[in-house]
């Protein structure tokens, strides 16, 4: 296993669109109402924007492209607008990995940032393995901040 956690290019935009699609619509298997997923999922456009103004990093493993990441920094907080893995490769690390890499390149910042559905058991409980406390909720989403030391 040889893993890069890097920039994504406009050019990998396609690549990670399908594996967005494809790992939002699997959410169906761990309590999503239906297949789905957040603004631009499944958009070309969006990833290749994304890609454009620097938000968008991939996971390579071996030079095969397993997952992505939109990330957003705001002054002294990173964002974490979201992270997918293809569906074929979950279980193997590759989230923890992401997140771990996340951390150590954004490790100038106070604090991470992100949200996820209420509903979606699978990531409420990897947010908290990783250490990430709930700050609030409404009636759709846990937030969820991890302050660095």
């Amino acid at each position: 296993m040889s893993l890069q956690f890097v920039k994504a290019s406009t050019s990998d935009a396609l690549t990670l669109n399908g594996i967005s699609k494809r790992a939002f619509d699997s959410d169906v298997q761990v309590g999503a109402p239906s297949a789905g997923g957040p603004p631009g999922y499944m958009s070309v456009s969006y990833h290749t924007k994304m890609a454009r103004t620097n938000h968008l990093y991939m996971l390579t493993d071996n030079g095969l492209i397993v997952g992505g990441a939109i990330l957003f920094l705001e002054k002294d907080k990173l964002n974490i607008g979201r992270i997918f893995v293809s569906p074929e490769h979950y279980r193997k690390g590759y989230g923890v990995y992401m997140m771990q890499e996340i951390e150590t390149m954004f490790s100038n910042v106070k604090e991470f940032v992100l949200d996820t559905p209420i509903w979606n058991v699978r990531t409420n409980a990897f947010y908290t393995k990783l250490g990430y406390v709930e700050v609030s909720r409404d009636n759709e989403f846990i937030y969820y901040i991890k302050k660095c030391e």
